[in-house]
């Protein structure tokens, strides 16, 4: 500053020709600042082009297919409708918008920025671009639909608007649907229970000792379970019911004996596994983990693993009926195992970068019962646990509230407070599919 100042107020800036020089020395500099102004202002432009860009990548993908002079025409008026007033000289040769890939969209735009100063240093313009990717329709997803099945669901016509519902999101999907098996679907149905069929009778995944300890014969009337049969005592010689007679008879008396049924009398329901097995989607490798066969207690349709068949998928729904009693864990429980590759359900695909996995819970009600308890506060806990651990493991979480039900644990189940429905209204259930199924089969930018 020293010198500046020794420079302009010195002799040296009395001549004449120091001015000369100090103008001339500001254009240069004028020039460099308003360059550095006018970057910023074309950056700030460029920010609002790939705006418009990622806006017009995405209302094309929702009208694809497309052809190419359709793209042209529609993609230029999307964009100018997004980009609105700008300093950037764009005109409709500058977009240029191609089909890289069955399913892909890819968008370049480029134009010339006018600069407002940097133009005393000869810089008449900035190429300023932006570029943009967009999938349409749906990579690969895995769904797994976990509705309750409960006794109160056949109120205020509620199964009915759901069946109604389910078969829209179904249409959704199958729409969205790229290629045959790039979505498939779950169907659990759930009370207490959940039914996985008898065909699975041979499955190394069932344990049977509490099934066989409850249906079967007792060898002295009266007593139905294994525990309260063998602690009976029988003559050996039949005819004689008291010890007194059975033994001054030539009788023994003798523990009484339990008979189990034959397996094939199982009507294909299972429970609850062992402590928290189904909320940490455990194995089934010993008794402990695996799941119990048990008789159904009440009517229910067979839980459907991952499928593409959508006709089958439509029947299953139209199959459902409402009866029996809530336990929301072992619906999710069981949609968590449709969408992994162990047993019990086996159809899922390996994890992948193309591959989405959501689980939709839907009930209308609170925890009422399960294997070991009625008190809804100690099966809501697992339900929570069970929740926690599904999202950790990498699933997304929808839950739906139907009039009744503990609100606070299904927002907290749903991976994000959006991803909960608080419905209050039966007829209200197909906007709410609909609103799912729309994000499910939603456009993601890719890049």
């Amino acid at each position: 500053m020293g010198l500046f100042c020794r420079f302009w107020f010195g002799q040296e800036g009395r001549k004449g020709n120091a001015a000369i020089l100090f103008s001339l020395a500001l254009v240069p500099l004028v020039g460099v600042t308003g360059a550095a102004v006018d970057y910023s202002m074309a950056n700030s432009n460029r920010a609002s082009m790939q705006k418009a860009l990622d806006s017009t990548a995405l209302a094309l993908a929702k009208l694809m297919p497309l052809t190419q002079t359709q793209l042209d025409t529609q993609g230029w008026q999307i964009f100018q409708a997004s980009l609105g007033s700008t300093a950037v000289n764009i005109q409709p040769s500058d977009l240029q918008i191609t089909t890289a890939a069955t399913g892909r969209l890819v968008l370049n735009v480029s134009g010339q920025y006018q600069p407002v100063i940097s133009g005393v240093i000869g810089i008449s313009s900035f190429p300023v671009g932006a570029h943009a990717e967009v999938t349409w329709g749906i990579k690969k997803l895995e769904v797994a639909l976990a509705l309750d099945n409960t006794g109160s669901m056949a109120s205020n016509n509620k199964l009915t608007e759901l069946k109604k519902a389910a078969h829209n999101l179904l249409n959704t999907l199958e729409t969205a649907a790229k290629n045959p098996g790039d979505v498939k679907v779950s169907i659990i149905p759930f009370h207490v229970q959940t039914k996985v069929g008898t065909a699975n009778i041979g499955a190394s995944w069932l344990r049977w000792d509490i099934w066989e300890s409850e249906n079967g014969s007792c060898n002295k009337s009266g007593y139905n379970s294994k525990n309260s049969c063998e602690n009976q005592k029988v003559c050996t010689k039949p005819e004689y019911t008291s010890q007194w007679n059975c033994q001054n008879n030539g009788g023994s008396w003798v523990d009484a004996t339990w008979t189990p049924a034959n397996r094939n009398t199982w009507t294909g329901c299972v429970e609850d596994r062992d402590q928290n097995s189904d909320a940490l989607d455990t194995a089934p490798t010993t008794n402990a983990t695996r799941f119990p066969a048990i008789q159904c207690g009440w009517a229910l349709s067979e839980i459907m693993p991952l499928t593409h068949t959508w006709s089958d998928l439509h029947t299953r729904i139209d199959t459902m009926v409402a009866s029996g009693n809530t336990n929301v864990t072992i619906g999710l429980a069981w949609a968590w195992h449709s969408l992994t590759q162990g047993e019990p359900l086996t159809q899922s695909a390996a994890p992948a970068p193309d591959l989405s996995k959501y689980i939709i819970l839907l009930t209308d009600g609170d925890n009422t019962q399960n294997r070991w308890s009625s008190s809804q506060s100690s099966i809501d806990a697992r339900t929570a646990l069970a929740c926690t651990n599904a999202k950790a493991a990498g699933f997304r979480i929808y839950t739906i509230r139907v009039i009744n039900g503990n609100a606070t644990l299904l927002r907290n189940c749903a991976t994000d407070p959006s991803m909960y429905f608080d419905v209050q209204s039966a007829s209200d259930l197909n906007a709410v599919f609909n609103a799912i199924g729309g994000q499910l089969a939603s456009l993601h930018l890719s890049q």
